[in-house]
């Protein structure tokens, strides 16, 4: 689309399309936005680990942080939402790691549905005494949720090491500068001029 400058009306200029914020938190901010976002994923690994701390160090049966179902779930919903946003800026393998943690998250995020829902209604799942999920029917909470977040966790490391060094292939479907590759194909092709 061509606009006339009021000033020059014989002189047409080109407006660049916009990118959406979306699209920049998956192409120019990328790199930015997934150093914060691990941030909050690193923060939400401290919250498990330090309950961990207070029930096998601490000697502590129910402490607060087993409570704080509002805190659980608002990691997990963070969690699923960050990986949902920013899985446009992957590619390749990256994007298919990627996305094992979505969909990994996504049932940790039901789980934790799960426990808010007992939690507000006052109503707990087969018959227990504090708020209960399915798959805690099998493995106690803490160590689930410890399983939980690691089993998220290590796909998105994965998805992170292909994103940052894809196979030069992979490279040039990148939308962001987040490839390291980016700087070792440039320097290849300045020294080949």
């Amino acid at each position: 689309m061509a606009a006339s400058n009021p000033s020059i009306p014989q002189i047409a200029v080109a407006h660049a399309p916009r990118q959406s914020f979306y699209d920049r938190l998956n192409s120019q901010w990328h790199e930015r936005a997934l150093f914060i976002f691990m941030a909050i994923v690193l923060g939400h690994w401290g919250e498990h680990l330090a309950q961990a701390y207070q029930i096998w160090v601490m000697g502590l049966w129910y402490p607060w942080l087993i409570k704080s179902e509002a805190l659980h779930y608002g990691y997990a919903l963070i969690m699923l939402i960050g990986i949902w946003v920013l899985r446009k800026g992957f590619a390749g393998r990256s994007y298919i790691w990627w996305m094992v943690a979505f969909w990994i998250q996504f049932w940790h995020h039901i789980e934790h549905l799960l426990l808010i829902g007992q939690a507000t209604f006052h109503h707990n799942l087969f018959g227990k005494p504090v708020p209960f999920s399915i798959v805690q029917l099998f493995i106690p909470r803490v160590q689930l949720h410890l399983f939980y977040n690691s089993v998220v966790f290590i796909p998105m490391v994965i998805a992170m090491y292909y994103h940052m060094f894809p196979s030069e292939g992979e490279t040039k479907k990148a939308a962001c500068t987040c490839s390291w590759r980016n700087d070792e194909l440039e320097e290849g092709a300045s020294c080949a001029a």
